[in-house]
């Protein structure tokens, strides 16, 4: 019987001893919490620039993600829908039907120029990653059912960009394209070029087959507001911007958020989109990135009226 009882009471002190230490452990916290001098230390402007640089850094490669998922999905269904309409076709086949179209749009289609003049103040890393957005912009117009005539206007073949481009993009010498030293002012008349940019107070309502359509390549991570305007001034030709403020409305972020800076395969997206659709609320809903902090408008919202001023 003695032995049994001891048996009984060692479980009940094993248990008032763990009891005990978890009371010695909450203790010992509170009292290291509690301690003089350890109280949160602000962080300073550099750290706080650094950590927001980062936020940012973050949002754009999830949201870059997401559109290549998307622009990949787009892709399948598009080369499913070839498929199933010519079936008999090869591959090599629809590459030479790919490259009689893009041919044919040189002669024929709306005329778009990239104008590559601004990448002498560009980082390295600012050059590979407009590399990087005109290989994608070719490849949505490659695939395109009506593509743009596409020109790369003052790109230098001595420039970095020129060499990027040969060593990111495959083929790039092969892209059926224009590709030239020259302005757009030096191809086409002052009076029909158009310059896309988002500090334009006139916003694009139509794609005209007149005109030609001029994107800002550049990529600056420094945010350096109204270079691509600047440039459209020191041209002297009109100005125009997407209509973002017409069909979208900002969204409640937990960074509040919101620009309408886009990449330059972004901007052609939507225009391309826009051409083929007619609708700027289903462009702007497909290529428009959420990580911008705009939603395309409800219905029951009336868009903002569009400006009618000078640019």
């Amino acid at each position: 019987m003695a032995q049994r009882g001891s048996d009984v009471c060692e479980p009940q002190l094993n248990g008032v001893s763990e009891e005990m230490d978890l009371l010695r452990i909450d203790v010992e916290t509170d009292v290291w919490e509690d301690r003089p001098g350890r109280e949160a230390v602000p962080f300073s402007r550099n750290v706080l620039r650094k950590q927001r640089r980062w936020e940012r850094q973050l949002a754009a490669k999830k949201s870059k993600r997401k559109e290549e998922k998307q622009r990949r999905k787009l892709n399948r269904e598009q080369e499913s829908a070839a498929s199933a309409d010519n079936p008999q076709f090869t591959k090599r086949v629809m590459k030479a039907i790919t490259k009689e179209r893009l041919a044919e749009a040189q002669s024929t289609g709306l005329k778009l120029c990239v104008d590559l003049s601004m990448t002498d103040n560009m980082s390295d890393k600012e050059v590979s990653r407009l590399a990087g957005q005109l290989r994608r912009l070719y490849g949505s117009n490659k695939k395109a059912t009506r593509p743009f005539h596409l020109l790369l206007t003052d790109l230098r073949e001595n420039s970095r960009l020129f060499r990027e481009c040969l060593r990111m993009n495959e083929g790039f010498l092969n892209y059926v394209m224009d590709i030239t030293e020259e302005s757009c002012l030096d191809l086409f008349p002052p009076e029909t070029v158009v310059y896309l940019t988002p500090d334009a107070e006139q916003a694009l309502e139509t794609v005209d087959a007149d005109k030609v359509y001029v994107l800002g390549g550049l990529v600056d991570e420094s945010i350096q507001k109204k270079l691509s305007f600047l440039r459209a001034r020191e041209l002297s030709v009109h100005t125009a911007r997407l209509p973002i403020d017409e069909y979208m409305v900002k969204k409640n972020n937990a960074k509040n958020f919101h620009s309408k800076i886009l990449a330059v395969n972004q901007v052609f997206d939507i225009l391309l989109t826009f051409c083929n659709t007619g609708s700027w609320t289903e462009a702007l809903r497909a290529w428009f990135p959420q990580g911008k902090g705009y939603v395309v408008a409800p219905e029951d919202c009336s868009p903002l009226p569009v400006a009618q001023s000078e640019t």
